[in-house]
C-alpha cells in the first residue's frame, strides 16, 4: 500500500512477516516432544492437542478458552497492523466456539518507532478487540530488533460446545471461510510487485473478524473446527485429519484462492513458512498426477488471519453455507471427510 510521508515502514524493520514467522508444525512437535507437565483433569484442550487454544473448565456451564498469538508487521501502517494482529488473536478463541471477553497487549517497539507509530499499533488493536465486543486490560512492552505485537485473549464457551481441530467424522462437509494466499501476495507486495489495489483488498481481509463466521456455525452441527493461518490449509487440514482419525478430501477447484497468489507463486515469491509448511505436511498429502505446483503452493502458503476450517453435518452444510455467505461472502465448501486411509489429505 502507498506509504504515508514520514510513516516508518514497518515491514522493512522485520526479517519476516505475519504468520509466516511462525515456528513450522513438525519442528514444534519436536520441541515439545518428551516435554512433562502436571494434569489437572479441568483442563481439557492443552498444548498437546495441536489446537487452536486451552480450554479449562470451571463449571458445568462455563468454560474459559485462553490463547496468545503475536508476530512482526506484515504492513507498514502501524494502525492496519495492529488491527490485523489482534483479529489474528481472537480467531483461536472464535475457532474453539468461543466468545472472547478480555485481551492483553504482547508488544515489542525498536528504537526507530516514534510515539505515534506504537500509539497507532495499539489504537489499531484496542479497536479491533472492542468490535469483537471484548476489552484491552493491560499487557507488557519491551524493546528489542524487531517490532512484534499481538494479544493473550481469554473468552468462555459452554464446556459441552468446545470445538477442537480433533472432532471430523466421515461425512462430514467441509467449509472455509476466507480465501487463501495472503502469505504469498505480501511476500510479492515486500518487492513492489502487488498493486495497491489488490493490497486494500488483502488487508481488509487480514483485518476481518471470524466473529460472523463463528456466530453462524454455532447454530448447527459442527464436529470440528480450526482457523487456517500459519500452518496453511493443507498444514492444518493435516493436523485435523490426524487428530481426528480421519482423510480429507478437498476438490483443488472448490477452495477459494487469490488469482494473483497463484500468479505469484509461479514468479516464485514464496515466504519460507511454505517450505517449512511442505516440509510437515508433505508426507501426509497425496495430490494426482500433473496437479498444478503453484496451485498447490498456494495451498502450503501460510495465511495472517485467515478463515475457519470447518467440519459440519452432512444435513446442516447447505443451510449453513448459505448463511455464511451472507457474512463472509468468501466461504465455500471445499470437500469432505472420509474414513481413515493411507493418507491424511487427498486432493483432486
Amino acid at each position: 500500500m502507498e506509504k504515508k510521508d514520514n510513516q516508518i515502514q514497518l515491514t522493512k524493520l522485520a526479517s519476516c512477516a505475519g504468520c509466516g514467522a511462525k515456528v513450522g508444525a513438525g519442528v514444534l512437535a519436536g520441541l515439545l516432544e518428551g516435554f512433562k507437565t502436571h494434569r489437572d483433569d479441568n483442563l481439557i484442550v492443552g498444548y498437546d492437542k495441536s489446537d487452536d487454544a486451552c480450554v479449562y473448565v470451571r463449571s458445568e456451564t462455563e468454560a474459559l478458552v485462553q490463547t496468545m498469538d503475536f508476530f512482526p508487521p506484515i504492513v507498514d501502517d502501524p494502525y492496519l497492523f495492529g488491527a490485523i494482529a489482534a483479529a489474528n488473536a481472537l480467531s483461536d478463541v472464535y475457532a474453539m466456539g468461543g466468545e472472547p471477553k478480555l485481551a492483553l497487549n504482547i508488544l515489542c517497539v525498536t528504537e526507530s518507532m516514534d510515539k505515534k507509530t506504537v500509539q497507532d499499533i495499539l489504537r489499531g488493536g484496542y479497536d479491533k478487540v472492542y468490535e469483537a465486543g471484548a476489552v484491552i486490560a493491560g499487557g507488557h512492552t519491551i524493546q528489542g530488533p524487531e517490532p512484534i505485537y499481538g494479544l493473550s485473549v481469554t473468552g468462555f464457551v459452554h464446556p459441552k460446545k468446545v470445538l477442537t481441530n480433533s472432532g471430523a467424522k466421515a461425512g462430514d462437509v467441509l467449509i472455509l471461510t476466507k480465501p487463501l494466499g495472503v502469505g504469498i501476495i505480501t511476500t510479492a507486495a515486500k518487492s513492489g510487485l502487488a498493486e495497491d489495489g489488490l493490497m486494500k483488498k488483502i488487508c481488509l481481509q487480514m483485518a476481518t473478524l471470524n466473529k460472523a463466521a463463528r456466530d453462524c456455525m454455532v447454530r448447527y452441527e459442527i464436529h470440528s473446527c480450526t482457523d487456517v493461518t500459519g500452518f496453511s490449509l493443507l498444514g492444518h487440514g493435516y493436523e485435523m485429519a490426524r487428530g481426528s482419525g480421519v482423510s480429507i478430501c478437498l476438490d483443488s477447484e472448490a477452495v477459494p484462492c487469490h488469482r494473483e497468489a497463484v500468479h505469484f507463486a509461479k514468479e516464485g515469491c514464496l515466504p519460507g513458512g511454505m517450505y517449512r509448511n511442505r516440509q510437515f505436511a508433505g508426507e501426509g498429502v497425496l495430490c494426482p498426477e500433473g496437479f498444478d505446483e503453484n496451485l498447490l503452493n498456494v495451498f502450503y502458503d501460510p495465511q495472517t488471519s485467515g478463515g475457519l476450517l470447518i467440519a459440519v453435518a452432512e444435513k446442516d452444510a447447505e443451510a449453513l453455507l448459505k448463511e455464511l455467505r451472507e457474512k463472509a461472502p468468501g466461504s465455500a465448501i471445499i470437500g469432505h471427510v472420509e474414513e481413515q486411509r493411507e493418507y491424511g489429505i487427498y486432493l483432486k
